[in-house]
């Protein structure tokens, strides 16, 4: 069984794969905050901007096998050509439901897979992009992949403490709160600074796609 927050088509908005049309799925449930604003205070990651409770989103529901969900997502490709196939899970936390048997259904209907997690659960083999989004004071447990995307500045790290990690590339994303336009501007600065990061914006955000 898998619960889903909603299945939408779009346009990828941030990270590496900006600007990609892609299929993202997104799953109810996280190990880091309950999604509950009188949580929000004592969780992790208290700056999370994602509704992940309950099944009420677009195309959002419970799919009781992975052939089922992995044949929605198919149904939500705009044509029937396999090329550049592209879905990507999200959450709250993915890998708490993304598992072998749907990893298979998805590459059987020829979708390449990203995952989009914060690294504290080991991820199942054969994901084809592993962006992990770290978070102050979790334990990664996927220490190697694609992407490495720091929201910043998260108070208590810096960018550097992640550059041992084994990703292939590394984005700053400034913090999307009420500080929004000097975090911009921090992680200008960092990466002019440190060429090893990327600058990742949340463009769906401010073109006004999903």
């Amino acid at each position: 069984m898998y619960t889903i927050k909603e299945i939408y088509y779009t346009i990828q908005g941030e990270g590496f794969h900006t600007g990609r049309p892609a299929v993202f799925v997104r799953f109810t449930g996280c190990n880091l905050w309950t999604g509950h604003e009188k949580d929000r205070a004592n969780a992790i990651c208290n700056f999370c901007d994602t509704d992940f409770i309950g099944t009420d989103g677009p195309g959002g529901g419970k799919f009781e096998t992975s052939k089922d969900l992995a044949d929605t997502v198919l149904s939500k490709w705009p044509n029937e050509s396999t090329e550049n196939r592209f879905v990507v899970f999200t959450g709250g936390e993915p890998l708490l439901q993304l598992h072998k048997n749907l990893i298979e259904a998805l590459h059987f209907n020829k979708f390449e897979i990203a995952v989009e997690t914060n690294g504290t659960i080991k991820a199942p083999k054969n994901i084809d992009w592993i962006c992990v989004s770290p978070k102050v004071g979790t334990n990664l447990k996927i220490v190697k992949g694609d992407e490495l995307k720091l929201v910043y500045p998260q108070h208590g790290v810096e960018p550097s403490e992640y550059e041992n990690l084994q990703f292939d590339y590394f984005s700053l994303q400034p913090m999307d709160n009420k500080e929004i336009k000097e975090n911009t501007q921090k992680a200008i600065k960092y990466c002019h600074e440190h060429p090893l990061w990327r600058l990742s914006l949340q463009t769906h955000k401010f073109i006004g796609i999903p």
